[in-house]
């Protein structure tokens, strides 16, 4: 941000996306910004000439002007889903699903003891995440399922072809699969989430995002270390 003695107006530019802390921001940006007025300035015409943000209008429609004070009110009100949280919630269940769906198959085909665990821990992740999931599409008048084509290009999904063989391997050729099809299973949710980022509305959809992308992460490096 630049901030000008010369006048008061101060422009801004803040996507239209919501952040769990864009109140404290907000203030603290107007705190710059009276502190760097003349000390004899006019109260009045600074409060009146405050730090501005321009809001991204939506497609096809202009940016808007907005002061720090409504654009944290928007900010706090507009929580609402949109598609791409929706979206999101429904295409994430089916995917964590896919992942419990191979985590139950390693205690009795894994050698590893740390495949073993890992697979563990993943459903032990993902299983509150799914039912969380479901809950935030009940609470907003959602199914769980759509009508439409949403799952089709979901990255990272195993073929299922993968599972057949996944199923019928045993000993180290199954803890090698088994984390080599998680790990592609894990870069798919990070890259799902990482669009939702960008794209949803939610605040609860962008923590659960956040949760994911820290979480697998993590992860994928602990399973690249087992190869």
């Amino acid at each position: 941000m630049r901030i000008s003695r010369a006048g008061h107006e101060h422009v801004t530019k803040v996507p239209l996306r919501r952040a769990r802390r864009v109140t404290a921001s907000l203030a603290a940006v107007a705190v710059l910004v009276l502190g760097g007025c003349d000390s004899d300035s006019d109260p009045k015409s600074a409060a009146e000439g405050g730090p501005s943000v321009i809001a991204p209008g939506k497609p096809g429609e202009s940016n808007r002007m907005l002061s720090a004070e409504e654009a944290a009110r928007q900010r706090a009100e507009d929580d609402s889903p949109n598609s791409a949280d929706v979206a999101y919630a429904r295409m994430m269940i089916e995917h964590h699903n896919q992942a419990l769906e191979m985590t139950e198959l390693a205690p009795e085909r894994a050698e590893s003891t740390k495949v073993q665990k890992l697979a563990q821990r993943i459903a032990a992740a993902q299983g509150p995440e799914i039912a969380t999931m479901k809950g935030w599409l009940k609470n907003h008048g959602k199914a769980e399922k759509s009508d439409g084509h949403e799952h089709g290009s979901m990255p990272g999904m195993a073929t299922e072809a993968q599972l057949s063989k996944l199923r019928a391997a045993h000993g180290k050729a199954f803890d090698q699969l088994f984390l080599t099809l998680m790990i592609t299973h894990h870069n798919g949710a990070i890259t799902m989430a990482t669009d939702v980022k960008g794209q949803g509305n939610n605040i609860l959809i962008e923590e659960m995002a956040d949760e994911v992308v820290a979480q697998q992460t993590s992860e994928i490096t602990r399973m690249r270390d087992m190869l």
